[in-house]
């Protein structure tokens, strides 16, 4: 049976399939490249390249939707996949969204339906060379560049603990294990793109790096792939410059109030938040 989405959203800016909008999967693999689909002829932009993706279900997240899409379309398997940004184009009557997601655990994609003329691995700079379906070709410039600049958020835990007057004082180990356990809704949720200098289109899963120093370095944490700690053997400021300057490749974003220190990262190519950007997104539910 059809899902009452599968049909065409009709409005001033064109005809777009997908009544409930429609979303694609961006699966990068780093020794591999990205995993595109050479569209058969009868198909919307037949015979151009573009990526495994298709209308949204009703009541279905776009994630959701563009790893179903890609498992139905490309053979894609969700275990081995770590998700890293959407990007959504929305006319308002009708969006897509690109979900990109990082192969950790390698696949062989198999064209499982009858929509592809062949998939492909290939090496992002060679994908602006090749006849690209005209919606990812749009978005290709701005998709490559988070492929190329994993997004990295460094915490200065001790000033973001310290920027709210709650006793944290009294037991900053205690308040340094709160802090990080909190952090790790980000690995589910995700961040504005506005924190790294994007706009609304642009959601993140950036890797976290929480730098503790003091008393606080006996804080216990529970480590992810996303989210690990830095113990600072003496000034955190210092460790946190380190970190910094150790990921040249990286779109960093430093989360402190510290004049100083905003002032040191930013020389290295870190953009500074302050800690109630953070707070406030974590505090949101």
């Amino acid at each position: 049976m059809r899902d009452p989405n599968d049909g065409w959203a009709d409005g001033p800016a064109g005809r777009f399939w997908g009544r409930g909008g429609a979303a694609g999967l961006l699966a990068h693999d780093p020794n591999r490249g990205v995993l595109l689909q050479h569209r058969v002829a009868w198909s919307h932009q037949g015979g151009t390249w573009g990526l495994p993706g298709g209308a949204r279900h009703v009541g279905e997240s776009a994630i959701d939707g563009a790893l179903r899409e890609a498992g139905e379309e490309a053979g894609v398997v969700r275990d081995g996949l770590s998700l890293r940004a959407t990007f959504t184009f929305d006319v308002g009557y009708w969006s897509y969204t690109t979900v990109h997601v990082e192969v950790t655990k390698p696949f062989e994609a198999e064209i499982t339906d009858p929509e592809s003329e062949e998939l492909r691995w290939v090496p992002p700079a060679e994908i602006a060379d090749m006849p690209l379906h005209s919606g990812f070709g749009d978005a290709w410039p701005g998709l490559r560049q988070r492929l190329e600049s994993p997004p990295l958020l460094v915490i200065d835990a001790a000033n973001v603990v310290g920027s709210r007057p709650n006793g944290w004082w009294r037991d900053r180990v205690g308040a340094a294990e709160r802090l990080i356990a909190n952090l790790q809704g980000i690995e589910a949720d995700g961040t504005p793109g506005a924190w790294f200098g994007l706009d609304e289109r642009w959601h993140l899963w950036p890797e976290v790096l929480v730098v503790i120093e003091g008393q606080a370095t006996a804080a216990k944490a529970t480590e992810s792939n996303r989210l690990s700690v830095v113990r600072a053997d003496q000034d955190g400021d210092s460790a946190i410059v380190d970190e910094v300057m150790k990921r040249p490749d990286a779109d960093v974003v430093v989360v402190t109030a510290d004049r100083v220190l905003r002032e040191r990262v930013t020389q290295y190519g870190a953009r500074p938040i302050g800690p109630s950007a953070v707070l406030d997104y974590l505090d949101r539910d």
